[in-house]
């Protein structure tokens, strides 16, 4: 994470890193910064600092083909607690809590994703990673938890009924702390 360093000048910001991490905006505004047209409502940056840039605001969706879509959509509600996607635009789609989320491009070579069949792959941020593969091994799901602990937490893998990757990362280290 960037680090706030102070220049000469008093309210005076400058980040190390291109563009404002998400809540910054809320934490400099506390400071009495002034923060302009970089953040929005919520306090979280949707323009880039150093470039103008226009930045997207979060994930909004993950969409695959799928054999059954009906019943992979059943699976992850059931194990995972993913709400299926509305069926009505008078339902609000599935919340997730605010978190770190890495979106990455990997090598096409990478065995991350299994057999060459798979091209991409989801990480879900969990609370407790013990508790959630135990009620997924009670419930006769194969996971495989990766033995080391790495800076940035621990990690479990498995696959849904199709065969899909599905990684379970529970966070330590620099991606516990809130941004603000």
């Amino acid at each position: 994470m960037a680090r706030q360093k102070r220049n000469a000048h008093p309210g005076q910001v400058t980040f190390p890193r291109k563009g404002l991490l998400p809540g910054w905006c809320i934490g400099l505004r506390a400071l009495g910064t002034r923060v302009g047209q970089d953040c929005v409502g919520d306090g979280h940056p949707t323009r880039s600092r150093r470039s103008g840039m226009e930045r997207v605001t979060g994930v909004g969706g993950v969409f695959f083909r799928a054999a059954d879509p009906a019943g992979l959509a059943s699976w992850y509600a059931t194990h995972l607690g993913v709400d299926p996607a509305p069926e009505s635009y008078d339902v609000p789609s599935w919340w997730q809590e605010a978190g770190p989320t890495v979106f990455t491009a990997m090598p096409s070579d990478s065995d991350h994703f299994g057999d060459a069949r798979h091209s991409w792959a989801v990480n879900f941020r969990v609370g407790d990673l013990a508790a959630i593969v135990d009620q997924l091994r009670r419930a006769g799901v194969d996971v495989d938890v990766d033995p080391e602990t790495y800076p940035n937490g621990t990690f479990a893998s498995l696959h849904d009924p199709e065969g899909n990757p599905v990684q379970l990362w529970q966070p330590a280290g620099a991606d516990l702390r809130d941004p603000t």
